[in-house]
């Protein structure tokens, strides 16, 4: 069973800034400067745990209603945890009063967006070395 927590950048640092360093610059090359950013301050994060208690995946909403650093560690992946964090984040932000959430979603993710009831909005571009496709998602 996994358990998602809402936290301020503060509470979720310890444990989601290994997480997204790991994926991010670890398994995809990002450079290790632009990772963890001053928008964390500004956030509300989502962390996901197993049982155990341990961090497996976070996410976080920016104050304009874009979702992004969603990230599960390998072990966790296509087992329902990213799915959880994304729910949990699109509630925050019906919570907050936003009409919509945005993503900048990796090619490679757009499909598990599309699941999730998220639309491509624009031309495919490059962040990070990393071909990226603006979506949304009307609440």
């Amino acid at each position: 069973m996994v358990k998602i927590e809402i936290m301020s950048w503060e509470q979720a640092q310890p444990v989601a800034g290994p997480i997204r360093f790991g994926i991010f610059v670890g398994e995809q090359n990002v450079p290790s400067g632009i990772e963890l950013d001053d928008l964390d301050a500004q956030c509300v994060h989502a962390v996901a745990f197993d049982d155990a208690g341990k961090a497996i995946g976070t996410g976080r909403l920016l104050p304009d209603g874009q979702i992004g650093r969603m990230a599960v560690v390998k072990d966790w992946r296509r087992q329902g945890v990213g799915d959880a964090i994304l729910e949990a984040l699109i509630e925050e932000a019906r919570k907050r009063g936003h009409a919509e959430v945005l993503v900048a979603a990796q090619l490679q993710a757009a499909e598990f967006y599309r699941n999730h009831g998220f639309v491509a909005d624009g031309k495919v571009y490059t962040e990070a070395g990393i071909l990226h496709e603006k979506m949304r998602k009307k609440l």
